[in-house]
């Protein structure tokens, strides 16, 4: 091998720069390889349009990423700033009636309240008992390789908090949500709050979650944050603490091979014929086929182990993204009814019946870009103007498509116009305001675009891998495989795809283990958790 070092990981994004500092700071000479010239993955911030107008084309809102472990050990605080909004998810209807989540529990209750009472209560009784989960079990499990299922119902089943959890387990979440609330409109909003990226995911509402989803329905202490200056600043920061931890940032570094010697996996060979080598292990941060199909070859794997790669399932839907630069932000109709409708971080726009939402997911199921028209959208500038000129704004909104509509991924390249007029057309209902002459650019980013850049998500997959009850929690792909010293260590295991850090945290931890170093950190102990939740008062 031309190079050498103790850890080679494939992949910059979060988990890559998390895991490689983490380990760096242990003493080993650690390597991360990326493909592209940026590093960051879906950690970014770019100007497709006019100079100073900042979009976001991946992820946008980080969920409760201040409080994590790893934002915490690796001092981020001190280079990357959040924005906590007060207004967390809100909700404009054709009759001019609004429903807003805030951080405040009254002002949350009296918002839904406003449609009905009953329903009002059953939040503020759940919000509690979400709260303690959350805190006492939740994120514990966020950042702690699963327990099995006996264990974990086990250790569960002895706390009040844990019981309540084990119930919310049982549910659907659409099952749960239509059982506890008696108005739509709130049964929407709730389905929009507790679904991942605040983008109503079929799948994540009508299959039972293992990771116990519907706790973030009625939680109101951990929710979304904008990273100031733009997602991307997280990805510097990241980086950032990976130099200064002594690691080796190596890019434009398109791995070809992951050499197996042995059963050992033992480094890499790039595609302009560079070979690392590395000495502890290998890491990959990308997608489940392309580590094991491309990377490291059917020919060296079990027929077992091929047909768990083989098995692993996409999430089957893209987002059509259309990137707004604006004179001024979007004015939402019901702000007579709630004034907070204009201050909210995601909107959920379209979708006025469960009918419409469902029937939307149903068309893209069945491969058609949808006639119904549902989105997720929000304008962040309002919370960091950093991220637009002076008095101007930027603004988003994120549309469920097929992948490959009609069977053809390149196919909805040629119908960008069409869909982000058929898209405006149904915002201005609900913001007027959105008019041709607010409107200074318009930048859409389709599932063909995003795929082609990122090949990782496969067949439009923005998360890496479905989170489908069957391949979530102890049914996580898995961290270590069969190939001695490789491990995964992204979206395809658990936590899951996002912005987490959770998969490289929780490895760091697995291969500090493996190789008998004693970590610097004091890791999450998820059993520890749940022991003290039994010891609280009921």
């Amino acid at each position: 091998m031309s190079e050498s070092y103790d850890g080679v990981i494939i992949g910059a994004g979060q988990h890559g720069l998390i895991l490689g500092t983490y380990l760096a700071k242990l003493g080993l000479k650690i390597a991360v390889l990326e493909r592209r010239l940026q590093f960051g993955g879906g950690l970014s911030t770019i100007e497709p349009g006019p100079p100073g107008f900042y979009q976001n084309p991946h992820s946008i809102n980080h969920f409760n990423i201040t409080n994590a472990p790893w934002f915490k050990d690796l001092g981020l605080s001190a280079t990357v700033n959040y924005v906590t909004p007060q207004y967390e998810f809100a909700q404009p209807h054709l009759d001019g009636s609004s429903l807003v989540i805030s951080r405040s529990l009254e002002e949350t209750v009296a918002s839904i309240a406003q449609f009905s009472k009953k329903d009002a209560e059953t939040f503020r009784d759940w919000n509690s008992r979400s709260e303690k989960i959350s805190n006492a079990i939740f994120l514990a499990e966020r950042y702690s390789e699963p327990l099995s299922e006996l264990e974990r119902e086990e250790l569960l089943s002895k706390s009040a908090i844990g019981r309540d959890f084990l119930e919310i387990i049982e549910h659907q979440p659409l099952d749960l949500i239509k059982e506890m609330f008696e108005h739509e409109k709130v049964q929407l909003l709730m389905l929009f709050k507790l679904s991942l990226f605040g983008t109503v995911l079929y799948d994540s509402v009508t299959e039972k979650s293992p990771m116990g989803a519907a706790v973030r329905a009625f939680d109101l202490s951990a929710g979304y944050q904008v990273c100031v200056g733009g997602s991307w600043n997280l990805a510097r920061g990241l980086h950032e603490a990976f130099i200064r931890a002594g690691g080796t940032y190596i890019n434009k570094a398109e791995v070809s091979k992951i050499v197996v010697d042995g059963d050992k996996a033992t480094g890499v060979v790039l595609s302009d014929g560079r070979e690392i080598g590395a000495r502890q292990f290998v890491a990959s941060c990308i997608d489940v086929p392309q580590t094991f199909n491309k990377l490291v070859g059917r020919d060296q794997m079990s027929t077992e182990y091929l047909t768990k790669v083989d098995n692993f399932k996409q999430t089957a839907w893209g987002l059509f993204g259309i990137h707004l630069a604006l004179n001024e932000a979007p004015r939402y109709i019901g702000s007579d009814f709630n004034p907070n409708i204009n201050h909210a971080l995601k909107y959920n726009v379209g979708a006025e019946t469960m009918e419409d939402l469902f029937g939307l997911h149903a068309q893209v199921a069945e491969g058609r870009v949808p006639d119904l028209v549902s989105f997720g959208t929000g304008h962040i500038t309002q919370f960091d103007p950093s991220q637009a000129p002076e008095g101007k704004s930027t603004a988003y909104a994120w549309y469920a498509v097929p992948y490959a509509p009609d069977g053809d991924p390149k196919s909805i390249m040629s119908r960008k116009d069409e869909i982000t007029t058929k898209v405006m057309d149904v915002w201005r209902q609900y913001a007027p305001n959105l008019t041709e002459d607010n409107i200074i650019d318009s930048w859409a980013y389709t599932p063909y675009e995003y795929t082609e850049e990122f090949p990782e998500m496969v067949n439009g997959d923005i998360f890496i891998g479905s989170f489908a009850g069957e391949q979530s929690m102890w049914n996580h792909f898995g961290y270590r495989t069969p190939i001695s010293n490789l491990y995964m260590a992204g979206s395809p295991t658990h936590p899951g795809g996002a912005i987490s850090g959770g998969a490289g945290y929780i490895v760091s931890q697995i291969i500090a283990d493996d190789l008998g170093l004693t970590p610097w950190w004091d890791p999450i102990d998820v059993r520890e958790a749940m022991k003290n939740a039994a010891e609280q008062a009921p």
